[in-house]
């Protein structure tokens, strides 16, 4: 790691406008320097400061960290709070009539609804929810298309204090029994169906499926939302209407006041081994963390109509949908369809009606809508913008300039944001009042976030050499623990080789002259698709459950759109397939993959061997495997295979 040298050279520079950096809640280095330096000289008071003016507390802490049992940290640990009270409740007095949501379902009809109507709403839901029994602690699994049924399902745990494990609705039963099993969930939250481009998607038949498999039985009820006229099958005495349930429920519900440190909700998160890992974040830390690096990373003002177009499934639908923003009563666009229905202006036809003015998104979106249109957006008015932002990935400098000069009309900053799911909320990211931005860099940490780069041993790497990238002091919203398993939340994040003192991130990074930061890649067997992170060794998993399938390995190659693409080279227990009958069995595990994980981790290329490359003493060599998918001439050594021509039938394509 520590021999990385990075290949990208990008030298180009846009600092933010006089006009901007003038308005702006952070204005200019001098501010931005100002606050690192108070972080630095007095961390605590700098987190308990932050804490005490953004959080409405129902008794306030007396002591900031806790880290006599490092790494599992406690933040405000003796404060009580609630977190929907806190999205919800305490905007009531000034912003009850203010626009909370506005929702655009796939097929163009708008929803507005205030933060009254959406406190009513929560409220009635969460005591719906206690009717069935569901209690503080207790596990919900929430499987929805997006919109605002989404968002109360998710501000109604938190109000009664249940723990909500929101599921992506792309993912197959398999992967949802698992997440119930590991969580040990006692309600699903799902819908009949979603809509998405056009196209009915079926949600209620995934879960049927799902709570018919092993390993599911802690489940005690299923409620599904009728978002379209289709039906669903039914089993009674589980199965119950959404508004059935809501039917003569008050419109107040006292929220349940939470310890800082109970946990607000788990998230699953690909790892590198078979089995996904469940994020747990705490309540009042992570809600710092969104609340304040939303304002500040996207330089909110009480006028702005923000635009998130991340699905509740990831953590970025968590932090920058449904907590960041109502926290902070924010009025936002919530999306239900994609950027691409009906037409490849859709995204720039909903920022002109909706007067959007922060719009965050992923680099696979931009590069989709830059190859479908890339004069689209000049046929739309997009003067409300002001910031633009990405998310999910690096940002590859040309998409960075269209984004900035067609999208942004030179004249918005582009915050591209590094963070993770178990960051829970921004980590590094251009203050865009304040921070220069430069093409294909998340530029500088926030405020009281001490992030590094370090070699294998924990010393610090000279400026364009790769290394590991780490945060060195705990921060509020940082993951508290993997559910149910904290052996492997220490050997994951906290690992032997920095002496358990550093959060690391899995990503590898370099520094610039300027100190700016550079991610680089994974260094785990996690591939970054179109924005989520998929285990290599789920989908190897998948692909081996399969009858055919004898071995299977599974590495990422550069695509255009999607960032990484996925590439399986196979071994089948029969013999190796050629030509037409080739495509035919890469065709069937294509569609195995898709049912057992998702289309999401499908695929996009499938190479059979005889057997795969490995050394003598059995290891598959992924680095060869790596050069295969790209298309890379073979340079390495490769005296130590067992049989070097396995390689010359894996780089056949099909």
């Amino acid at each position: 790691m520590s021999t990385l040298d990075s290949i990208l050279k990008e030298t180009r520079s846009f600092a933010p406008s006089d006009e901007f950096r003038r308005k702006a809640t952070i204005s200019g280095m001098e501010a931005y320097n100002a606050l690192c330096e108070q972080a630095d000289d007095h961390y605590l008071s700098f987190w308990g400061d932050l804490a005490r003016e953004l959080i409405t507390w129902k008794k306030p802490f007396s002591r900031v960290l806790d880290d006599s049992q490092a790494p599992f940290f406690k933040w405000f640990e003796d404060g009580v709070l609630n977190a929907s009270y806190n999205c919800l409740d305490r905007h009531l007095a000034a912003n009850a009539n203010k626009i909370a949501i506005i929702f655009e379902a796939d097929d163009g009809d708008v929803t507005r609804i205030t933060y009254a109507e959406l406190h009513r709403r929560v409220c009635q839901f969460a005591n719906g929810l206690k009717s069935l029994g569901v209690k503080k602690g207790d596990r919900v699994v929430v499987y929805m298309p997006m919109g605002i049924e989404a968002v109360v399902a998710m501000q109604a745990c938190a109000r009664i204090g249940a723990i909500h494990s929101v599921v992506f609705g792309g993912f197959s039963a398999g992967a949802v029994r698992d997440r119930i099993q590991d969580a040990g969930a006692s309600v699903v939250i799902t819908a009949n169906e979603g809509m998405r481009g056009g196209k009915n998607v079926p949600l209620k038949p995934t879960v049927d499926e799902a709570l018919a498999l092993e390993g599911a039985e802690s489940v005690k009820h299923v409620v599904v939302y009728q978002r379209t006229n289709g039906g669903a099958n039914w089993t009674d005495g589980r199965d119950v209407w959404w508004h059935k349930l809501i039917e003569g429920q008050s419109e107040t519900c006292e929220p349940e006041w939470m310890n800082a440190e109970d946990p607000l909700f788990i998230l699953y998160t690909s790892g590198s081994t078979g089995k996904p890992k469940g994020i747990q974040h705490s309540t009042a830390g992570y809600l710092l963390g969104a609340m304040n690096s939303f304002r500040w990373v996207f330089d909110y003002k009480p006028n702005d109509v923000y635009w998130c177009t991340a699905d509740v499934g990831w953590i970025t639908g968590h932090s920058y949908v449904c907590y960041g923003p109502l926290a902070n009563a924010a009025t936002q666009v919530i999306f239900e369809g994609v950027p691409t229905y009906p037409d490849a202006g859709r995204f720039w036809r909903m920022i002109e009606q909706h007067k959007v003015s922060i719009f965050y998104t992923a680099p696979t979106a931009i590069r989709s809508l830059i190859k479908l249109g890339a004069d689209l957006p000049k046929q739309y008015d997009l003067s409300s913008l002001r910031v633009l932002g990405t998310v999910g990935e690096p940002i590859n400098p040309e998409a960075w300039i269209w984004y900035y000069e067609t999208v942004g009309g030179g004249r918005c900053p582009i915050v591209d944001t590094w963070w993770q799911t178990e960051t829970g909320s921004a980590m590094i990211a251009p203050l865009p009042g304040a921070v220069p931005t430069k093409p294909g860099s998340c530029t500088l940490p926030l405020p009281g976030i001490i992030a590094d780069i370090v070699d294998e041993s924990g010393a610090q790497v000279e400026p364009g050499r790769g290394g590991f990238l780490v945060i060195k002091k705990p921060f509020p919203s940082l993951v508290r623990t993997i559910w149910n398993d904290p052996d492997r939340f220490k050997k994951t994040y906290f690992p032997d080789e920095f002496d358990g003192k550093y959060y690391l991130a899995g990503d590898s990074a370099h520094r610039d002259e300027s100190g700016y930061f550079w991610i680089m890649g994974r260094i785990d067997d996690v591939l970054n698709v179109s924005g989520h992170r998929l285990g290599t060794m789920e989908i190897e998993s998948a692909l081996v459950a399969n009858p055919l399938v004898a071995e299977a390995a599974v590495v990422g190659k550069p695509h255009e759109v999607k960032g990484e693409a996925v590439v399986a080279f196979v071994v089948l227990k029969g013999p190796r397939p050629q030509g037409d009958a080739a495509k035919t069995v890469a065709a069937e595990l294509k569609n195995w993959v898709a049912h057992e994980i998702g289309k999401i981790a499908q695929p996009d290329d499938i190479r059979f061997g005889e057997n795969l490359p490995k050394t003598r003493s059995g290891k598959i060599m992924r680095r060869l495997l790596r050069s295969i998918a790209k298309g890379e001439e073979i340079t390495q050594d490769v005296s130590t295979l067992e049989n070097p021509q396995i390689l010359a039938q894996l780089q056949q394509p099909l």
